[in-house]
Formats: structure tokens, sequence, C-alpha cells
């Protein structure tokens, strides 16, 4: 049996039609991981990083991604049981309860739904900086009007899309790791030498730093998991999410360290960027080593990088996440409906109807929008380690410890750790979204739309029976 029918199979077992396009590769999942991660993410966030830890921002990374695998497995083990497009809504749901499900999935539906209101307000920051008098809400429906109009034509066109603007990120990687070197070994920049410093300094490595580096490190991670809402679409062979998850977080983890370790290095070991440093601190460490014209470069293609290939993978997540939830009857019917190119068309468009009325409302107010915007994940990656440990250790009297045990025991403290340090601001508003998810659930439970998810035990799955 070839993967695509063996996946189709799986899927029917769930009780759910083959509705969306199987033509995901692994490749294609590692690919749609990276650019939602964004392989050129610290650019933008250098500054800010250099000054809260110290200089060492590789460090940062680096605990980021000790403290993402826990994260990472447990979303495996999930997408290994439960290959569905739902993500922690699916998981949840099927691992502990329906209820805690909805919730999971209500929660991190506002992470998914604010991070392209987030990039699209960011991208259109940085072109005004480009074209001086332009206005931020044009450029920011510019970008949404390119992305909506590629998910509407299809995941191959995402996956062309991803494809293109990994190989330029990448390109323009290869090309800072020539400037920084050559600037590095020809002295161009005062100070900068080849040091492990950045990495790691003796003394001045302390708890406080360490618990400062984790909430910055874990939130710069978040977009792994967006793979998983890709797993209907995906033509691999055992656990192609899982596997891709694991992959992108390695690969963009070297990516991050590498860059921030050369950039750290050009900065000369001063002690801290000053206040009008700070937002632009990469690009202008660029601009000292190879000149205006590859500064300017730089700035473009992370704006794209952004307000294009991020946003775009972004939109088709958060679709799929829509998509499952109204099929399982929590949000309107009317989402799950695919059009002709097999992709869920009302989904997409709501997406991009609730973008819009987001930057309208968020445009020039990225400090507001970014403490709000992590809650969700955070909630639900917390639900999503204990159903790791509820599923498989209480129902399903697993005896491996260390994955379904330790790991997601580790990740729920870390992760926990994290959402209860979050600012004020996130708290309160991710607090308003779930009593607004509460009155959604009641209003669904008065309806007669409880939520339901039956194990059919003719049809083993995973070493239980199936759920529908």
């Amino acid at each position: 049996m070839s993967a695509t029918a063996e996946n189709q199979r799986t899927l029917e077992s769930f009780g759910y039609k083959q509705e969306l396009k199987r033509s995901v590769s692994t490749v294609d999942l590692l690919i749609y991981g990276l650019i939602f991660m964004v392989p050129i993410a610290p650019w933008a966030i250098f500054g800010t990083v250099y000054n809260s830890a110290a200089g060492m921002v590789p460090l940062v990374y680096l605990i980021g991604l000790v403290a993402m695998i826990f994260t990472a497995l447990a979303y495996a083990q999930m997408a290994k049981s439960f290959p569905l497009a739902g993500s922690v809504f699916s998981y949840v749901g099927r691992g502990i309860h329906p209820t805690l499900g909805f919730f999971a999935g209500w929660a991190i539906l506002l992470d998914y739904l604010l991070i392209p209101t987030l990039l699209y307000v960011f991208a259109a920051e940085s072109m005004v900086g480009i074209f001086p008098g332009s206005a931020r809400w044009v450029w920011a429906l510019v970008f949404v009007a390119i992305n909506t109009a590629v998910n509407l034509l299809g995941i191959s066109s995402i996956k062309l899309a991803n494809r293109v603007f990994l190989v330029i990120e990448l390109v323009f990687v290869v090309v800072f790791v020539v400037i920084a070197a050559i600037a590095i070994n020809g002295g161009t920049i005062p100070g900068a030498e080849w040091s492990t410093d950045p990495i790691w300094t003796p003394g001045e490595v302390n708890g406080p730093l360490i618990a400062s580096a984790l909430s910055i490190a874990v939130l710069s991670f978040l977009g792994f998991d967006g793979i998983s809402t890709l797993a209907e679409e995906s033509t691999g062979r055992k656990n192609a999410a899982g596997r891709a998850m694991i992959i992108a977080l390695f690969i963009v983890a070297a990516l991050f360290i590498t860059q921030t370790w050369l950039a750290s290095l050009l900065a000369g070991g001063r002690d801290a960027f000053s206040a009008d440093q700070v937002g632009n601190a990469f690009f202008t460490l660029v601009q000292a080593a190879a000149g205006t014209g590859w500064e300017n470069a730089f700035f473009v293609v992370n704006v794209l990088a952004v307000g294009i290939a991020n946003a775009m993978a972004a939109q088709a997540a958060t679709s799929r996440l829509l998509y499952s939830m109204s099929r399982d009857r929590q949000l309107p019917r009317i989402l799950s409906r695919i059009s002709s190119r097999q992709v869920p068309l009302y989904a997409v468009l709501l997406v991009t109807v609730l973008t819009v009325v987001l930057v309208l409302f968020f445009v020039g107010q990225l400090a507001l929008i970014s403490s709000l915007v992590n809650f969700g994940a955070l909630f639900g990656f917390c639900l999503l380690h204990i159903a790791v440990f509820w599923h498989h250790i209480v129902k399903q009297r697993s005896r491996n410890w260390l994955l379904h045990g330790v790991v997601p025991v580790l990740g729920l403290l870390i992760i926990g750790y994290v959402l209860i340090n979050a600012d004020l601001p996130a708290k309160i508003g991710g607090l308003i979204w779930l009593a607004i998810g509460a009155i959604v659930f009641g209003i669904n439970v008065a309806r007669g739309n409880r939520p339901t998810l039956t194990i059919r035990e003719d049809v083993p799955v995973e070493g239980e029976g199936a759920v529908r």
C-alpha cells in the first residue's frame, strides 16, 4: 500500500473523508516549518536580545533549543497517534477530553490569528522606513492580499512560494557569514575578533539571566508546531509531521546560533546598544561590515520574509485549525467547506477578514500586539504536555517513561514557567480570550453541539480505538 493510500485509510479510521489535497512531502513539511520559524528571525530582535543577555545572544537560542525540544517531542508523540489537521485541538481533545480539546484549540487560535497580524504590522512599519510618508495600513493590506491569493491557489502554490523564500533567506544567511568572516579577519570593525564569549562568558552567566533568556528563547521558536496543521496533506510515512517538527527545530536553532554568534562578534564587545540603535542593531552591523548597499538588501529581505513568507505560512496553519474545529462542529460548519483546489476556502477568507480588522486596529502598536501574541500558544502547549502524559501513561499504560512521562513533565514545567512570567497585558488579554471561548462553548452546548470524539473500537489506531 502506498504512503498516500495508507494515510487516507488512517484518516478514514477517524471517521473523516480525505478532503484536503495530499501532496505535501516530508521535505515540504520541513521547509514549511523553517519558513514559519523564519531562519533570519534574529535579525529584527538582535539588539533587544543582546542587551537582555549581556551580549550572549547565541546562548539564548541554545537555551531555547533545549527548552523547546521537549514540546517538539510531545507534538511528535501526539502527531503519531492522531495524524489530523487540528493540532492541539485534536491532540488534547482525543488525548484527554473533547472539552479541553476545544479550549486548547481556542487558545492556540489566538496565537495563530495574532501572528499574521503582528507580522503584517511589523512589515508595514518597515516599509514606511523604506518609503517615508507612505501609509502603514496600505502596505499591510498589500501583504494580506498577496498571501490570501497564494493560499487560495492551493497547497502547491504555498509549497512553491516556501521553496523560493527559503532559498532567498538561506542565500542571505551565507552572505552574512561571508561578510562577517571577512570583517572579523580584516579588522574592519574595531574590537571585532574571534571569540567564544558570546556563547558563554564566565562570570556573566547567572540564574536571572538564564531565566530572562528562557522567556525570549521559547517565544523565538514558536512556529514549528504549525507543521502539525498540515498532517492531513502529508504524503510521508510513519509520522512525517512529527519528524519534520524535530528536524526543523534543530536546523533553525543552528542557523540562529551561527548568525547571532557572528553578529555578536561584530558588536566588538560593547556592553549594550543604545535606545536609538537597538531596533536596527543587526542591520547597523551589516552596514559597518559591508556598506549601506548590503544593509538595505538585508533589510528588504527581512521585510519580505516576515510580511509574505512567514505570514503566508501562518495563514495556512490558521485556516487548517479553523477547518478542523468546524468539521467537529465547534465552529460554524461553513468553515469546513473545501474549494475546487482542495483548500478550506471559507476558513482562508475568514482569516483574511479577521486579519484585516486586527491589522487596522493594531497598526502602529507593535508593543501591544507583541505582548498578546504568545499567550495562546503557551496555554495550548501546557495542555499538550498534559495530554501526552494522560493519553500514553494513564490511558494506554505506556512504559516508555522517558518520552511519555519525563518529557511532558519537563516540557510543562518550562512552558508553565514562561506563561506565569508573561507580561500582565498578555495574561489579561489571554484570559479575556478564554472567557470568550467559554461563551462560544456554552452556545455550542446549548445548540446541541457538545464536542464528542467517540472511540471506535472496531478500528484500532496507534494502540487504541480510533476516534471520530
